[in-house]
């Protein structure tokens, strides 16, 4: 079968694609990141809720304090990244349904007025526009370097508020040498698939 998609972008976004270790010290600007965003902003959400939160990390200070709630391997590499992103889920998204989803405003009410329900939602669909942030960083010709090895709760007071629940840190830029781990096996689509 073949994809729309030509091999060198399907190379680009999956296949040739590799979490960064190591970048260059080219900038990675503010209209880069727009571009990001306004692409990957079109990638579904349940009820277009759309609660991802993005958290640029530029200032030296900022950088510092971010620094300091990562894992001891995480931390180096953060320090020395171009750009890093802060992804985060809005637990108070449901404020922008009658905007996001204009034909039903009545879901913001009905399906999101107990914040646990919120919680549980924001955190599936900001963790969906995290993957699509991830690609299209990729697609930007940037490499990006995601990571789960922080203290959230530490995050969450440094740089964010009680109604945003960290989810990754993203380092972003041009990769550096040595900028990747071998890569590691996939599962086979028979181990993967079923059909019933």
């Amino acid at each position: 079968m073949s994809f729309v998609l030509d091999p060198a972008a399907q190379d680009l976004l999956f296949r040739e694609a590799r979490t960064a270790n190591t970048f260059t010290d080219e900038p990675v600007t503010d209209e880069q990141v727009q571009a990001i965003y306004d692409l990957v902003k079109y990638g579904p959400t349940a009820f277009n809720q759309s609660p991802l939160r993005v958290t640029l990390v530029r200032s030296p200070e900022a950088r510092e304090r971010l620094v300091q709630h990562l894992a001891e391997g995480n931390q180096a590499k953060t320090a020395a990244a171009p750009l890093v992103a802060i992804l985060s889920a809005d637990n108070e998204f449901h404020q922008e349904l009658p905007e996001l989803f204009p034909h039903f405003p009545q879901a913001k009410d009905l399906f999101f007025s107990e914040r646990p329900v919120r919680e549980n939602s924001a955190a599936l669909n900001a963790a969906l526009q995290a993957a699509y942030f991830i690609i299209g960083v990729r697609a930007a010709g940037l490499a990006a370097g995601p990571m789960n090895g922080f203290d959230a709760e530490g995050l969450r007071k440094e740089f964010l508020d009680d109604d945003h629940t960290p989810l990754m840190v993203v380092n972003m830029g041009k990769p550096g040498p040595d900028a990747w781990f071998p890569r590691s096996p996939r599962l086979d689509y028979e181990r993967v698939v079923t059909t019933v």
